[in-house]
């Protein structure tokens, strides 16, 4: 397992436009909170983090657990030098993992999604619901430059995970934006992640705080 540091210029998140904040408004969907997480992620309430466990790294609000050919990449504002996102990276794709304050009992997920599709559509590109792993997500087509500077159309998927009092946004690139393999190096370390919200009122929508871990070797580049 490696830990590296990204600028945001370097992420493909942000190419497709799919790394602003959700909006904040929610209905009561308290129905769906939980239920597509029997696997994991999990709640800090529900899984105890063992201190001692060198293969997992602590990153503030999220606590994700290190696995042979799995490498772990923070995407960091190089203005603020504030962690906005955590990239897992295989062989056969990547994950985009961002976690969001969410009021009790409700799911800001069905809000969100009308924003992405909106704007991969002003970007020039698309968005189809589909029926994801964890309820419905959106497969996204959005132009972006190619390593010859042309214009080639890159594929995600979004899908947004509830839990407690918060929303976990997952962003998949390459093989797992095309197939969810529940036994996939990349699924399984997503079903690892462990979430802590805190105990601090937050406004729903608002990033929860991501940080670099205690002596994290960081890297630059490609």
């Amino acid at each position: 397992m490696r830990l590296r540091r990204r600028s945001q210029a370097e992420d493909p998140a942000v190419e497709d436009g799919t790394a602003e904040a959700p909006g904040t408004e929610a209905g009561d969907t308290s129905s769906t909170v939980d239920a597509h997480r029997s696997d994991g992620p999990w709640d800090a309430s529900e899984h105890d983090v063992d201190e001692s466990d060198e293969t997992r790294v602590d990153l503030g609000c999220l606590s994700v657990k290190g696995r042979p050919g799995l490498e772990i990449r923070l995407q960091v504002d190089e203005a603020s030098q504030q962690v906005g996102a955590v990239m897992l990276v295989a062989e056969d794709g990547a994950m985009e993992l961002r976690a969001f304050a969410a009021a009790r009992h409700e799911d800001l997920w069905p809000t969100i999604r009308p924003q992405i599709s909106s704007e991969a559509a002003r970007r020039g590109g698309t968005a189809t619901e589909v029926q994801g792993p964890f309820g419905p997500a959106l497969e996204l087509m959005v132009p972006t430059a190619g390593p010859d500077g042309k214009s080639v159309a890159q594929q995600s998927t979004v899908m947004g995970i509830a839990g407690p009092r918060w929303l976990l946004r997952v962003t998949t690139f390459g093989r797992p934006a095309v197939e969810f393999k529940p036994d996939g190096l990349l699924e399984q370390a997503l079903c690892d992640v462990v979430v802590d919200r805190g105990s601090e009122a937050m406004p729903p929508g608002e990033a929860l705080p991501l940080r670099l871990p205690t002596g994290a070797q960081q890297t630059d580049g490609s």
